[in-house]
């Protein structure tokens, strides 16, 4: 998969996403919905102290296939959480590289959208024709692939994360190999945060794209408002990008972290489940997440 396919697969599950959430707001405003764990969104529990820290986790997509911004994301001197696809290039070197460093490493599973073509997926896609146990197949070959992984998240996904069927799969594997998954929120609909709910497994969800627009403005914008976001609620997940938007998003980070560290604590997505949610990663073999 080249860097121009995720240029144009970004510029599509994540604009619909964009609109996605102002809808809901807009829906939330009119009293319309209620945002609950339970809905996909991840609300903050009751029970989380509020002695706790302002945490915020940045997930970064697309890792594994060296592109732009990727060195630069790696020697971050904050702890980031990667999300690696697996089966391309640079999905072991970059594993190990950001294990070493101390940062969280999750699986990105390639997953169908509403909208877009096969070759934008990368190898080892969860499609929507999938029998079950394809689905159940496929996940596991992409955990196996990714070392260190301890979670997954979604990499693109409209179409599939709306899809009890395949979901609720999905979760299965996730949590029979002791891992967790992020609901990267390509589509409102989705019914992830639901379903994970159902299996007593952390509704963890994105609460903010950094670089929907490819402009430092935007980006810097859009950090602020998640750190914010970490101050009024403790916590916050946002998901960033290498590739086609990955210098300037990377760029942003850094020159970002000495005026936030003030507000807000750099954390992992598994320090946010394991004190949120409290439920610790336990990845098991055959896979060498250990």
């Amino acid at each position: 998969m080249k860097e121009n396919d995720i240029k144009r697969k970004n510029s599509g599950d994540r604009y619909s996403a964009t609109w996605g959430f102002r809808w809901a707001i807009l829906l939330c405003v009119a009293g319309l919905i209620s945002v609950t764990s339970g809905s996909g969104v991840s609300a903050r529990p009751d029970g989380v102290s509020s002695a706790q820290p302002n945490r915020m986790a940045i997930i970064i997509d697309d890792m594994g296939n060296d592109m732009k911004g990727t060195a630069e994301i790696l020697n971050m001197p904050v702890k980031l959480t990667v999300a690696i696809m697996p089966f391309l290039q640079t999905t072991k070197k970059d594993a190990a590289a950001a294990h070493e460093k101390g940062m969280d490493v999750i699986v990105h599973m390639p997953m169908e959208p509403k909208k877009g073509r096969p070759e934008w997926l990368g190898p080892g896609a969860i499609t929507s024709n999938l029998t079950d146990e394809q689905v159940r197949e496929r996940v596991e070959k992409a955990i196996d692939d990714v070392p260190y992984a301890i979670g997954m998240n979604n990499h693109m996904g409209s179409k599939i994360t709306s899809d009890k069927r395949i979901m609720s799969i999905v979760l299965d594997v996730c949590r029979e190999r002791g891992l967790f998954f992020v609901d990267s929120r390509t589509n409102f609909r989705s019914v992830v945060g639901e379903l994970a709910a159902s299996k007593n497994m952390p509704p963890v969800g994105n609460d903010i794209f950094l670089d929907d627009q490819n402009s430092k403005a935007h980006i810097r914008k859009q950090l602020h408002l998640a750190a914010q976001r970490a101050v009024d609620k403790k916590s916050c997940v946002v998901i960033g990008h290498v590739g086609h938007t990955g210098m300037n998003t990377s760029a942003v980070i850094r020159e970002s972290i000495s005026g936030l560290q003030n507000k807000v604590q750099f954390v992992g997505i598994s320090d946010l489940v394991r004190d949120v949610w409290h439920w610790q990663a336990a990845p098991t073999l055959p896979t060498d997440n250990k």
